[in-house]
């Protein structure tokens, strides 16, 4: 998998990748990232990459010439995804981050100002991705969250190769809560059938509890989410409960986040 980063901050980027998974992946060959300066692919004396916008307005934008220069120079090939980082894209998915990591090349076009000349919307990119309803100085960052996303995806990246279909939202469910040493802290106990040995009453504990999760933080993805017979089971399971799932009710875990802000 190789990235093509375009920036006009090619020194932001390459000290963010050079960290964490991303590093090791790339030192292990699975992954490589090449960040291309926007202004070499300038032709006037200023290195000029915006200029004001045709009918007036405030702000300025970025012009198509260095950007379809900065493509063509790079040459990533017809199979390669050019993804222009833009507030007006469809929102990263995992779903999303799994088709870019069947993707052979990704360039990321970083974008800033007022955003890029319409031309190369309709005439360069094969996608247009945001990373949420917010604004950013730049396309930095969310190219940055693109490349982590689909990094980890790529076979061999991780030490666990379990890790990451375990992750949230890879099933369409948050994850299931984590603990480890000790069994007590400040007499908060671990659940003890994580400490059973029991595999299969753990993995069966662990759904339960993504499905708790979902349903009470996640309403948007528990709408969307397709059970199997199995889920079935556990969702009548959580409904027989004699506290039913409700936000702000006084479930185990609320219990647990009050002492620990009290205190006690």
């Amino acid at each position: 998998m190789k990235f093509d980063v375009v920036t006009i901050f090619p020194d932001f980027v390459r000290a963010a990748v050079s960290y964490s998974i991303i590093k090791r992946a790339q030192e292990s060959g699975k992954v490589e990232i090449a960040v291309h300066d926007l202004r070499d692919y300038t032709t006037d004396r200023h290195r000029s990459t915006d200029d004001t916008p045709y009918g007036g307005g405030a702000g300025m934008v970025m012009r198509p010439g260095p950007i379809f220069a900065a493509v063509e120079g790079i040459d990533p090939g017809p199979d390669a995804a050019i993804v222009l980082l833009s507030p007006q894209g469809g929102t990263l998915t995992q779903e999303t981050a799994q088709t870019l990591a069947a993707t052979p090349r990704i360039v990321l076009l970083c974008g800033h100002y007022e955003g890029f000349d319409e031309r190369v919307r309709e005439r360069l990119a094969t996608h247009e991705i945001s990373i949420g309803d917010y604004v950013l100085t730049g396309g930095e960052l969310p190219a940055l969250v693109v490349i982590d996303a689909v990094t980890r995806l790529i076979p061999g990246v991780l030490g666990n190769e379990g890790s990451s279909p375990n992750d949230s939202f890879s099933d369409g469910l948050l994850e299931h809560p984590h603990y480890t040493r000790p069994p007590e802290f400040r007499e908060w106990r671990v659940p003890e059938v994580l400490l059973s040995g029991n595999h299969a009453e753990i993995a069966r504990w662990r759904r339960k509890e993504q499905i708790r999760r979902t349903q009470l933080r996640r309403p948007d993805l528990w709408s969307a989410f397709v059970p199997s017979k199995s889920d079935l089971k556990l969702i009548a399971q959580l409904s027989d409960e004699t506290s039913p799932l409700k936000e702000g009710e006084d479930t185990e875990e609320n219990s647990r986040d009050a002492s620990a802000r009290s205190g006690d």
